[in-house]
This record gives structure tokens, C-alpha cells and sequence, in this order.
């Protein structure tokens, strides 16, 4: 026995020396993968460089669509070579300004890991505010939020709605697994309620509405996974996590101009000849375009388009077969007496029913961002079966449920005390924002809806570029203000930011007051961004600001890179042959980052 346990003590022992030395070399190669990442990625940059000097007509970096990426970092895995190789302008310029991005994790999948790494400026911001919110008493120091589109003028309303006693019935079927697809009594008085302030024609069915608490990945996943769908930019920027980073479809930009093109044009003014001119550059890099996203009101410019430009839209997308994606998620933010807002399902007869979805949710129109309540509404029966069977993962809890069927039934609270005084503390609080803007001289889009003002600061840039829009936006967040900047809704000029005004007067006053004090003494502006980069180039990571027209793609500049790799011999001339004796690994290493290189 003490043999059998002598021999047994030593097998376990040889097997931890294995491990041992399986997870030190392991360590090894993860560390010659880094090393090559960096030396590869020191040689994409050379190789672009000679690119843009042996193709002087080459136009600059203008990304066309966002896919999911990172951008490689000392720390990350091999596969950042080839995510940098579509990362979008605003991960690019986050990283290479400050921001940190997670290193590999060889406890994640590839994907795991390029959803760990992504970066965006939205959520960097929503983070530092998080973790420093500003209170008069507890934190008069902290960040004050005017970033993040929340309306928060009509807390009391809410508070005094929601805690009424038919708000607090805890039934048994509201603890238990629903019908997925959303209980039947809430879908019901959501289409009672599209039905009224829709002025539907005809009363909407329950039947196609679908409750989700994310809407946007919804529809991606069930009508365009792989594929690419259109959408103008400016738009809302969690829109490339939500359909992206879960389902792979890719965000083609219909670049909007920030100067009015001629006669009955405006700033960032969506025409269906846009709509064609982008359908027509998609086509023509192979993509396979299935729908379109419309924003009514729009998310970040607060237009709301008149039935003639949606019908115009409808008709576009029916031309070429695609999906109108319709978010109304703002519908009942019109604050402005003169303005009326006309839904999609308010047309006596769509261009094309099965292909038109309209979105709509209880976050913006109540006031209660933190209420996940989404609703699809669609005549096509394949969709909403399909949206149903999502219902399982992106569900509404039954309580929740509950009591937003109570709140759509309350007409008389609805029109006679929330939607009345909702409509004139936004008036007041819009009216204090843009005037504060006209006296410091700021230009902004006067609209009538939302809870954001589009204000152009472009003329407190050092120069039209988006690193200096970053560097100012940084800037602000380190005077204790959140902003939302134009890079992070895809803008093509920098210079614009998203300013919400639907807060408390004492936030609005000391937060306008700490932007203003820092945009009087620019000296102050943040100019710290990394020399040591050498991908810090005007040419490489920014947009043409001069230009309202975006240049040309991304794949364009790639593609051309591509060749010039394969018909330079400069990268067999420059291979780790004589470094393999040393280690053998090594070029097993670099061959299988140069293959995907290449690919």
C-alpha cells in the first residue's frame, strides 16, 4: 500500500510538473504573439504609409460602416490585427487619446474578447459619471450629467403615479414564466395607446405587438445577422452595440452635411437622393443591404420629419426591398405648440406594411429611462413570430408589466396632468439651454423635440479635427461636465455636441456654468494627447472636416493596402527565418499572423 501510494504521489507530481510547464510555455507564446502583433502592426502602418505615398489621389480615412473591433494595445491577442483593420473612428480615437483597452483574456472566445475590448465615448462618460455623480450636499464636486438623454424635470409626477395602490397588485401569473411574446393584457393597451396617439386609421391589433426590452438587436437579429443595413448619420451611438456587437450586421453610413446644400436644405438634412447615393456605394463594395433605420424625432439632431419626407423614405426602402426600421421612441417629446408629430402608423396605407416596423418604448415618452419596456409593432406575422420567440431572453418582467398597463390606461393622468406639464417644463428648460447658448455666441439647431440641443462648437477646436474634439470633450469631463460629442453618434464633422437640458434648474445652472468658464479660457483645453503613437495622423484616423462629403471608405484604403502587401516583397524580406533557431515557435507565430494578415 505505501508503494501504491509512493508511485501515485509521484504521478500526480509529474503531472503538475507538465502543467507546469504547459502553462509556462503558454505564457511564452502569448508573449511572442504580442511581441509580433506590435512588430506587425509597426509594419501595417509602414506599409500605409507607402500606400498613401504611392496613391496620391487616395482620399483620407473615412470609415463607411462600424463593425465590431478593437484596437491592438501592448497587451492584446493576435486577432487585434485584423479588428484594427475595421475599427471605427470613434474606438481609434479613444484609445489613442487616453483610454485604456482591456488586454486579451485566454478565458474568452475571440468574440468574448472583442466585446471586452470594445471602447466607446457614451459609455467611458456614463462610467466616470457613475463613479462621481454630483450632489448639492454629499458631492457638490461631482460630474453633472448633460450627456446622457434622461428627462428628469417630472420625478414628482412619476413618483406620486407610480405609488398610487393599484400600482402595488401582486398577482400569482405576474411571478410566473409569461407568454413570452409579452403578457396579452399590456399588449393590448399598448395597441390601444399607438392606436390614439399614433391616429391610426384603423384600431392596431395586439396581435403584432411584441414586447422586448431591447428592440434595435431584436430586429437585427431576426432580419439582417451578416448583413448591413443603412442608417444617416448623425445617429444614436449604443445603436452600433446593440445590433453589432450581438448580431454582426454592419452599420452603413448615409453621411448627412452640416451646411445646408442649396434652397429648402437644412443642417444634416436626410433626403431620399442621399438614401440612393449611399444604397448605390453599398452595392458596389458588395454588401448586402436589408434594411434601413429611420429615427422620428431623430436622436441626436431633434428633427422630426413631416409625412412627405417619411413617405419619400418608405418608398426608397421599398424600391430596393428593405426593412424600415422605424423608431418613434420620441413621439410624445414635442414640445413646441406649433409642431405636430405625424407616426408612420398614422398613413392611411404604407408603401411596403411587410417590411415597415415601427419601434416605440416607455424610457423617453414617461421620463423613465430605467424602465427597460420596449414594444416592435409590424404586420408581417413571420417577424413577429420570430421577435416572440426572443421574448424568452429579451422579455419584460411581469410586475413591470403590470404596471405599465395601469399607467397606459390612465388617459385622464396621461393627457390632463403628465404629457401638459411635461411639455411646459421643457419649454422652460429648452428656453434657459438656448439662451445660455446665445450668449456665449454658441450656433446650435433650433428643433422641437427631444431632450437635446445639437450645438456646433467647432469654433473652440484649435483646428477641424476629431482628436481636438475628443481632447475638448475630455476637457469638459474634467471640469465635471458630461457632453456627448459628435464622434460618438458617427458625426462626419467634428466640432457638434449633444447637449441634454431636461434636468433640474440647479444642475442645468452649475453645469452650464462650469462649460461656459472653460470655453472662455481655451488656453485650458486638454492638447495632452499621445506623441508616442504613430498612428496619431490627421491622414490615417480622422475624417475630412473641410468637406461635407465623407471620403471613401474604409475598404477602399484597406484594399489598396492589401495589394500593396502582395505585390511588395518587402515583408519576405523582413521574416523571422533567422530568428527561429533561437526559438522555434517564432515563426509559426509570425506566419499565422501574416496568413490572417493577408486573408
Amino acid at each position: 500500500e505505501e508503494r501504491l501510494i509512493s508511485l501515485e504521489e509521484a504521478r500526480l507530481e509529474r503531472e503538475a510538473q507538465a502543467e507546469e510547464r504547459r502553462e509556462q510555455k503558454e505564457e511564452r507564446r502569448a508573449e511572442q504573439e504580442r511581441q509580433h502583433e506590435l512588430r506587425l502592426f509597426s509594419m501595417f502602418t509602414g506599409a500605409l504609409a507607402a500606400v498613401r505615398q504611392t496613391a496620391p489621389t487616395a482620399p483620407p480615412f473615412a470609415p463607411t460602416f462600424s463593425t465590431d473591433s478593437t484596437v491592438p494595445s501592448a497587451t492584446s491577442g493576435h486577432t487585434a490585427i485584423l479588428n484594427a483593420l475595421s475599427a471605427p473612428a470613434t474606438s481609434i480615437l479613444a484609445t489613442l487619446s487616453g483610454a485604456e483597452t482591456p488586454g486579451h483574456s485566454v478565458y474568452l472566445s475571440r468574440r468574448g474578447n472583442s466585446i471586452r475590448q470594445h471602447q466607446g465615448i457614451l459609455q467611458e462618460g456614463y462610467t466616470q459619471y457613475h463613479a462621481d455623480k454630483y450632489q448639492h450636499t454629499d458631492n457638490p464636486n461631482g460630474i453633472i450629467n448633460m450627456g446622457t438623454s434622461e428627462n428628469k424635470l417630472c420625478y414628482d409626477l412619476l413618483h406620486k403615479r407610480m405609488t398610487q395602490p393599484d400600482m402595488l397588485h401582486i398577482d400569482p401569473a405576474l411571478l410566473q414564466y409569461p407568454d413570452w411574446k409579452g403578457h396579452r393584457f399590456l399588449r393590448e393597451e399598448v395597441s390601444r395607446f399607438l392606436s390614439h396617439y399614433c391616429g391610426s386609421p384603423r384600431p392596431l391589433r395586439a396581435d403584432n405587438v411584441s414586447e422586448v426590452s431591447s428592440f434595435i438587436l431584436t430586429m437585427c437579429l431576426c432580419v439582417c445577422v451578416l448583413d448591413a443595413i443603412l442608417i444617416p448619420t448623425p445617429f444614436y451611438g449604443v445603436i452600433t452595440e446593440d445590433v453589432h456587437l450581438y448580431s454582426g450586421v454592419r452599420l452603413f453610413h448615409v453621411h448627412l452635411d452640416c451646411e445646408p446644400s442649396g434652397s429648402g436644405s437644412r443642417p444634416f438634412h436626410l433626403t431620399v437622393d442621399k438614401l440612393e447615393e449611399a444604397m448605390r456605394k453599398a452595392i458596389s463594395e458588395g454588401l448586402n443591404v436589408r434594411a434601413v433605420v429611420l429615427v422620428n424625432p431623430h436622436n441626436p439632431l431633434a428633427d422630426v420629419y413631416s409625412p412627405q419626407e417619411m413617405t419619400g423614405f418608405l418608398e426608397f426602402a421599398k424600391r430596393h426591398k428593405l426593412h424600415a426600421i422605424v423608431d418613434e421612441v420620441y413621439m410624445l417629446t414635442v414640445f413646441e405648440d406649433t409642431v405636430t408629430f405625424h407616426s408612420v402608423l398614422s398613413m392611411d396605407s404604407l408603401p411596403d406594411p411587410q417590411r415597415t416596423h415601427v419601434m416605440w418604448g416607455m424610457s423617453k415618452d414617461f421620463a423613465m429611462a430605467g424602465v427597460r419596456v420596449g414594444t416592435v409593432y409590424s404586420d408581417n406575422r413571420d417577424l413577429v413570430e420570430a421577435l416572440d420567440k426572443l421574448g424568452m431572453f429579451h422579455g419584460v418582467p411581469g410586475p413591470i408589466q403590470h404596471q405599465m398597463a395601469i399607467l397606459l390606461q390612465d388617459k385622464d393622468w396621461i393627457n390632463g396632468k403628465f404629457l401638459p406639464e411635461n411639455r411646459l417644463r421643457m419649454q422652460a428648460a429648452h428656453r434657459y439651454m438656448t439662451g445660455e447658448l446665445q450668449s456665449l455666441g454658441v450656433p446650435y439647431l433650433h428643433r422641437p423635440a427631444g431632450f437635446y440641443i445639437w450645438a456646433d462648437l467647432r469654433k473652440y477646436l484649435y483646428k477641424p479635427s476629431f482628436v481636438e474634439e475628443l481632447s475638448l470633450w475630455r476637457c469638459f469631463l474634467r471640469h465635471k461636465v458630461v457632453l456627448s460629442c459628435g464622434q460618438a453618434f458617427h458625426c462626419s464633422t467634428p466640432g457638434w455636441f449633444r447637449i441634454v437640458f431636461t434636468d433640474r434648474q440647479q444642475h442645468l445652472t452649475l453645469g452650464t456654468f462650469r462649460c461656459f468658464s472653460l470655453l472662455m479660457i481655451p488656453e485650458e483645453k486638454d492638447n495632452n494627447i499621445p506623441d508616442a503613437i504613430p498612428l496619431v495622423s490627421e491622414d490615417f484616423i480622422l475624417l475630412d472636416c473641410q468637406t461635407s462629403h465623407p471620403a471613401e471608405s474604409l475598404d477602399s484604403l484597406i484594399g489598396a493596402l492589401r495589394q500593396q502587401i502582395h505585390t511588395s516583397d518587402w515583408l519576405e524580406k523582413n521574416t523571422p527565418e533567422l530568428s527561429a533557431g533561437e526559438d522555434p515557435e517564432l515563426l509559426d507565430v509570425f506566419k499565422d499572423l501574416l496568413d490572417r494578415a493577408r486573408k
